[in-house]
């Protein structure tokens, strides 16, 4: 089965993890895509990727110019593609480039559109928004499935805004089981003893883009100093959160430890906090409301608490699996006010309903992978079904 699978950032972590799910389910992965980084990788995951260019954080604009100019001289492409039998698009820059390769060089592939994120000017009701969406619904009806990592990205999103959606699947952002070691390794890493708190000490991982979320654990810092420390570790917008360095060099309760190997670090970096912060309001009333973060799976995996706020689809998620230890309303209140009441019994308990949480909700192993691979070789029907609502 080979799959040729176009990414917009070879240096997202997540798509990473796709991509070594797709070659452990059995497929012979073509990786295209674009790179954030002044120097492009020559490997990723055993894949040699085909470089389109390089794009930037938070510029929406300057990354459809970008695929603008790849599709210029896509014809490129033609060894790439051929013989494709599954065209794959992560998120919506990367389907426009995708379907005029597919209906070029593989006109035969099925067209798979991945969306993991949501942006802010797709829900926008400005021009930008209904050019977006009118580009999207018309590249939909050349896809054969539609992709997803949450349910709320069909029910509050897709299934509002676009009428006679192909088939969807839904694969969640779970942690692959290559990332830890074999099975008894995970159970190992399950059963690991944290000393109970205080200090509590609360994990922000990965990319790091959430103005709120920063000013919110400082203030938390501060307001229990030597009572909860906060670990900051991955990619920080800095073009987002301009006060990121700042803001963590001034609190003594915040501390900035770099990026990390997720191939390496994952288990470490969890194992030395209680709680995991799972809170995101960059795109607020949007994509923030609507996503199941991979740092979800990863703290229930390996025994961090995670902190979310009860309306959001992270909650919702939490509550469906027991667990109540949730923020209800603003988090500059509820926060501080989890920690006032917040002792050593209360956590237990909350551990404890997190183990119980059934590992194929948490994990991918190699069956899932290859079921993944079966799933996307399959032809959809026309009449496949959606999620329900």
């Amino acid at each position: 089965m080979k799959i040729a699978y176009f990414v917009h950032d070879l240096q997202d972590p997540a798509a990473r993890r796709r991509l070594r799910m797709l070659r452990l389910g059995g497929a012979d992965v073509t990786l295209l895509g674009f790179s954030r980084s002044a120097e492009p990788e020559s490997e990723i995951e055993g894949c040699i990727p085909v470089h389109l260019g390089r794009t930037w954080d938070a510029r929406l604009g300057q990354r459809m110019l970008a695929v603008a100019f790849a599709s210029l001289t896509f014809g490129r492409l033609r060894k790439s593609i051929a013989g494709a039998q599954i065209v794959m698009a992560r998120q919506l820059e990367m389907l426009v480039l995708a379907a005029q390769c597919r209906r070029r060089f593989a006109p035969e592939a099925t067209l798979i559109y991945e969306c993991l994120d949501i942006h802010r000017l797709m829900i926008s009701p400005g021009l930008p928004g209904i050019f977006l969406r009118a580009a999207e619904r018309h590249l939909l009806r050349k896809c054969q499935l539609l992709m997803v990592s949450s349910p709320a990205f069909v029910t509050e999103y897709f299934a509002r805004m676009h009428a006679g959606l192909p088939p969807v699947r839904l694969e969640e952002n779970k942690v692959v089981l290559s990332e830890l070691g074999g099975p008894s390794d995970v159970m190992a890493l399950r059963s690991r003893l944290r000393p109970p708190g205080p200090p509590w000490r609360i994990g922000w991982f990965g990319i790091i883009r959430c103005g709120r979320s920063l000013a919110a654990l400082a203030a938390l810092t501060r307001l229990y100093p030597g009572l909860i420390e906060v670990i900051i570790r991955g990619r920080p917008a800095r073009n987002v959160v301009p006060e990121f360095d700042k803001l963590v060099s001034d609190t003594p309760g915040l501390r900035f430890l770099g990026s990390y190997d997720r191939s390496r670090d994952l288990a470490d970096i969890y194992g030395e906090v209680h709680f995991i912060w799972t809170l995101d309001f960059y795109e607020a009333g949007g994509n923030s409301v609507w996503l199941l973060p991979n740092r979800l799976y990863e703290g229930c995996l390996l025994g961090a608490v995670p902190l979310a706020e009860a309306s959001v689809q992270t909650g919702r998620w939490l509550k469906g699996h027991g667990i109540d230890l949730l923020l209800d309303g603003p988090i500059e209140i509820s926060l501080p006010r989890l920690f006032e009441t917040l002792d050593q019994e209360r956590y237990q308990e909350a551990k404890e309903r997190i183990h119980q949480i059934p590992l194929v909700a948490l994990l991918d192993d190699h069956n899932s992978c290859a079921s993944l691979v079966q799933a996307l070789a399959a032809k959809p029907s026309a009449d496949g079904k959606r999620l329900p609502d």
